[in-house]
């Protein structure tokens, strides 16, 4: 007698995407992290700007553009090499501002600090944000302090507002986006991610990994200055290079092609995400950006972010294409290309 038919049913799994709680995937800067700024903090705060999309919102206030943003940072380790806590709280906030074009002036800092926090610990980050800010010319102009029971806390959590002006008649923001223009990516990537995950770890690599954290502002002024017709900027943070071009991709409706080849990334960073299992097209930054502009500026554009950021390697690595169907496509060494899609989850928590 035949056996009776199986009812089961081979199929690829995908990852689960309806939740009744807050997972960490949620504050990864993914797909998750999109679904619900779109299906519950967008709406219940009613905030239906493009800008909301995008790294600050630009205000008219009586006749000036101002740009305004806030951002909160919970890194876990508070110190690692090339930056800290303190340092990533000012540069984070100054780069938003400066990815609308705008000129950074001032922030306010709110500290949150767990009972129990070496005090050496807290003048460590302090003096840290003062140098930054003092690197940025921002000034740190007010703030607020709290803290909170022992095992409430993490240590340390910083948030941080900034406001800038926008004196330039540009529109800068992935609407903006036109079909022929160039992708600059402004360095190489994942090495605030890398280490991260290694001094968390305790890994060692046989070259050391430092963050690139730093303010990109001088750099995005420059260009502004030298007239450049720019249309979209973007730094590179939670969800790195190919989620943070997949966002623009989407709220543009144009698509982006990149060129795996053209995108630098260094040998220790490569290695460490070949052991590690990870991409670095998704691997945090915090001191590099994407600039989208007409490919007839490129060249420029290249020469003045190679001048304000010497020890970076910008180059163009890609186009925005004809068609607009909000994909961010990518084409290896052999011609070869495939889709990059924003992650379910997120490859390195914390990190920002």
């Amino acid at each position: 007698m035949p056996d009776e038919p199986s009812s089961f049913q081979p199929s690829c799994p995908t990852p689960l995407r309806r939740h009744e709680t807050i997972q960490l995937a949620h504050g990864g800067g993914g797909a998750l992290m999109r679904e619900l700024l779109e299906s519950r903090v967008f709406p219940a705060l009613q905030s239906d700007s493009a800008d909301a999309r995008h790294d600050s919102a630009v205000l008219d206030v009586n006749g000036v553009r101002l740009a305004f943003t806030t951002d909160s940072h919970v890194v876990s380790p508070l110190f690692f090499p090339g930056g800290d806590i303190g340092s990533l709280a000012v540069n984070g906030t100054v780069n938003d501002l400066a990815m609308s074009g705008a000129r950074p002036l001032h922030l306010s800092v709110a500290l949150i600090i767990e009972e129990g926090f070496e005090l050496a610990l807290l003048d460590r980050a302090l003096a840290s944000m003062r140098a930054a800010a003092d690197r940025a010319g921002v000034l740190l102009a007010t703030g607020d302090t709290k803290v909170v029971d022992k095992g409430k806390g993490d240590g340390l959590f910083i948030t941080t507002a900034g406001v800038g002006v926008v004196d330039h008649d540009l529109m800068i923001a992935p609407a903006s986006v036109r079909p022929g223009d160039a992708v600059i990516l402004s360095g190489d990537v994942g090495r605030h991610g890398i280490a991260i995950m290694a001094e968390r770890e305790g890994l060692s690599f046989e070259s050391n990994i430092e963050s690139d954290c730093a303010p990109l502002n001088a750099a995005v002024l420059a260009l502004i200055d030298a007239g450049l017709d720019l249309h979209c900027l973007r730094d590179l943070t939670r969800g790195g290079l190919a989620t943070a071009l997949k966002e623009i991709a989407l709220d543009s409706g144009c698509d982006i092609r990149i060129r795996e080849g053209d995108i630098p990334v260094s040998d220790p960073v490569r290695g460490a995400c070949e052991m590690l299992g990870l991409d670095p097209l998704y691997v945090a930054n915090e001191g590099r950006m994407v600039v989208i502009l007409p490919k007839q500026e490129a060249d420029r554009a290249l020469e003045i972010i190679q001048r304000e950021q010497p020890d970076c390697e910008p180059r163009i690595i890609g186009f925005v294409k004809e068609e607009q169907n909000h994909r961010l496509t990518i084409e290896g060494g052999l011609g070869v290309v495939r889709v990059l899609d924003l992650l379910s989850g997120e490859q390195l928590p914390r990190i920002c």
